[in-house]
């Protein structure tokens, strides 16, 4: 397939694609689309920003144009990949009669519950979500016979398991699924196997490889240069960047470190409500802010083709986290890089992650660490030992910097320090006020 032009569409869908400016498919799309149009099961796997969404949404927006009474249903394991799969599928229906609904934790109830009673033919949601609308009888999946499982590997790794298997088991036996995963782990192929008819395997590159045109670098930091490290690669680098950090609170504080040192930033988490993370994704993408603090909700979902440059603050729990993680940048061809610090707690996890990315890796070979490999597939390695580095001078004279940047946050942040200091005086004024009174009475009655 060398253009959509080629392929069997409806004629509003075509409208859709040439006002949208879609001519030449990836080659996700290229292998997906035509098997999807045939009514088959499709197990697919790909790179993240290689187009997975018009790979199955061409084809679900052609059938729902062509049937007139089924409905599809589409699940995505975040609230921000859902709501960038709506807005590509609005795109795609065009003038198309079709409603929709997106069913998203974190959003209005009510307003759901509005778009549920227009009787919508294309839902988009998150598992959780739409499990609640199952059980409030809110939502029939009597006619859902076009089902779409986006980022399966993360729905399943984020404890979904069950309200999938809730939903395999609820629409119609007679059913097409498509299933995109970034990697195919053992649960993956459980599920595919128990619930797709005779799934037709697409697979475009090497799902644990990262895309080459990521420029990756790693730097071996002391916990107690971490940040100052950081601070130096931010001044080194221009355009947006994207930090990620293990948890909701270390993203926070990493915000509040940044403006307190004149950059403009602000964090996305799980614990943020939706109308908060839309603003903040908004934000970014629209310039407002130069660097995005997240934890791994950020590493699926977001599509913002502006980052320049991806830092793992922090490594991820889990090796394929990683992959999803640099994939945020090097969007739709253009290039990227991606930095990893690596601390002194690191190795294992470092380990697991360069075995992922190459198979024939082995822990303690004594490789020079700064050689690169053929095929693009190791990394350009910047590796700086931090007791190294700096002479007994310069560390002197950064822990003289170390000490008076605490005093500078003490006089800016201590307010315990100081309403304690307060109080101690008011009582010691109280207390000499009620001591000359005493003597006074004293005095009067001698």
């Amino acid at each position: 397939m060398e253009n959509f032009l080629s392929l069997k569409l409806e004629e509003t869908l075509f409208e859709s694609l040439a006002k949208i400016n879609f001519k030449t498919p990836t080659p996700i799309q290229a292998k997906a689309i035509p098997i999807a149009l045939e009514g088959k099961d499709i197990l697919g796997t790909a790179q993240t920003g290689t187009g997975k969404t018009a790979a199955f949404g061409i084809p679900l927006i052609n059938y729902l144009l062509k049937t007139k009474k089924d409905s599809a249903l589409v699940m995505t394991p975040t609230r921000e990949l859902a709501t960038q799969v709506m807005q590509t599928m609005n795109y795609l229906v065009g003038r198309g009669n079709i409603r929709t609904a997106l069913l998203i934790g974190g959003d209005s109830m009510q307003k759901q519950l509005k778009q549920m009673r227009r009787n919508p033919r294309l839902i988009v949601g998150t598992p959780g979500r739409i499990n609640d609308h199952l059980k409030r009888k809110t939502l029939r999946l009597n006619n859902t016979t076009f089902l779409v499982l986006d980022e399966s590997d993360r729905m399943l790794d984020m404890g979904f398991t069950p309200q999938i298997n809730q939903v395999l088991e609820t629409v119609p036996k007679k059913h097409q699924t498509l299933l995109f995963s970034a990697t195919l782990p053992d649960n993956i192929l459980r599920l595919a196997k128990k619930y797709l008819n005779q799934p037709i395997r697409i697979s475009v590159g090497s799902t644990s490889t990262p895309i080459e045109k990521i420029k990756q670098e790693v730097l071996r930091v002391n916990d107690e240069d971490k940040y100052n490290s950081l601070i130096k690669e931010i001044y080194t680098r221009q355009g947006s960047i994207l930090i990620f950090v293990k948890t909701r609170r270390n993203a926070e504080k990493m915000v509040k470190r940044l403006k307190y040192d004149d950059h403009d930033a602000d964090a996305i988490h799980g614990n943020l409500r939706q109308n908060k993370r839309d603003r903040v994704i908004k934000a970014f993408r629209n310039n407002h802010f130069r660097i995005l603090v997240g934890t791994d909700v950020a590493s699926r979902g977001l599509d913002i083709p502006a980052i320049k440059h991806v830092i793992n603050y922090d490594l991820p729990q889990v090796p394929e986290d990683f992959i999803h993680r640099i994939g945020r940048t090097a969007r739709a061809g253009a290039a990227g890089s991606a930095l990893s610090f690596i601390g002194n707690q690191d190795n294992s996890k470092w380990n697991a992650i360069q075995s992922l990315i190459d198979p024939n890796f082995r822990a303690g070979l004594g490789r020079d660490p700064r050689q690169r490999k053929k095929g693009g597939r190791s990394f350009n390695r910047r590796y700086r030992r931090g007791k190294n580095r700096f002479t007994k001078k310069k560390r002197d004279n950064n822990d003289r910097r170390q000490k008076n940047q605490s005093e500078k946050n003490n006089e800016h942040f201590n307010f315990k320090k100081k309403s304690d200091e307060k109080r101690k005086g008011f009582k010691k004024k109280f207390f000499n006020k009620k001591k000359r009174f005493l003597n006074k009475r004293r005095n009067f009655r001698d």
